[in-house]
């Protein structure tokens, strides 16, 4: 069974935003697009913006078709051949798309808030998501050359083994999809100045934990360069707090790649500072790619 790519649509520019990106990320991979609309989401984002604001407003269930309809019209004039399917549920968007989660080969939203500055806050929707959600989750914000794929290269925030391994995967798939550059980036700290009395501790650490990152950096790397041979990779070791560096990349990226922790069973792990930075401010689409904790040893 091919899963499909589903985007949440909810009548605002930053959805049918979203929705022409999905179409994109469906016909690159070869996978259907589901286009779904909550027909409560106003619940959580505020009020949905018809096309025409002098338009007397419809019955609810013939907005919410006039949502689906026109994401869909657009998705079918970039790509022709595109196999579309489109549904209107009953309930609140992050209920819904939480669902749709745990069948679908991602899930893409607008980024979108209440205000004059609805480009650069979250909506409560897709950070419900990243946090949650059981595939990948991308939140399409950013610039309209990154959205649109001009820079020719994605980038992926490299850490531990915990949190990096599924997105690291998921990127070099989406790079070698792309025939782009992968730019793996692992951001380091240089340690607090100590006061060391002792001749033989002297000197600056620093050049040690640049060692230590490109090390990390290179192990983890390892294994998906040797599966995708053809993905052209730059290794890029920074100094730096982490969503300083990442937002830093993003600047000139595609796509921006972030793992995040899941648990095994019912306990999630609150989004964390990178990730919430980075869905917040970065000037690209981002991807949260969950990793999920190996399930506990049962007793023999």
């Amino acid at each position: 069974m091919t899963l499909p790519m589903v985007v949440g649509v909810d009548g605002s520019e930053a959805g049918l935003r979203a929705a022409d990106w999905a179409a994109d990320e469906a016909a690159l991979h070869g996978l259907p697009l589901r286009i779904v609309h909550a027909s409560l989401w106003e619940r959580y984002e505020g009020p949905v913006f018809t096309q025409s604001e002098s338009a007397e407003v419809p019955p609810e269930h013939a907005l919410a078709q006039d949502i689906v309809g026109h994401a869909a019209e657009r998705a079918r004039q970039r790509h022709t051949d595109a196999e579309i399917t489109v549904d209107i549920v009953p309930e609140d968007a992050e209920a819904a798309l939480l669902r749709e989660a745990h069948h679908a080969a991602a899930v893409v939203t607008g980024c979108r808030g209440r205000g004059p500055i609805t480009g650069a806050l979250l909506g409560s929707v897709s950070r419900s998501l990243a946090t949650h959600a059981r595939c990948p989750v991308i939140v399409v914000r950013g610039s309209p050359q990154n959205r649109q794929g001009a820079n020719g290269s994605i980038t992926v925030g490299v850490g531990d083994a915990t949190t990096s391994t599924a997105a690291i995967r998921f990127a070099f798939r989406e790079a070698e999809a792309r025939r782009c550059t992968l730019e793996a980036v692992h951001a380091w700290r240089r340690p607090a100045p100590k006061s060391l009395k002792h001749p033989l501790l002297a000197g600056d650490p620093a050049p040690r934990h640049e060692d230590q990152a490109a090390t990390l950096l290179e192990d983890a790397l390892r294994d998906p360069e040797h599966e995708h041979p053809d993905v052209l990779v730059h290794r890029v070791t920074a100094e730096g707090p982490v969503h300083h560096v990442l937002l830093t990349h993003s600047a000139t990226a595609d796509l921006l790649v972030l793992g995040a922790p899941r648990r095994h069973g019912p306990l999630a792990l609150p989004l964390g500072r990178v990730a919430h930075a980075a869905l917040q401010h970065a000037d690209c689409p981002v991807a949260v790619v969950p990793q999920r904790e190996a399930p506990p040893e049962q007793p023999q």
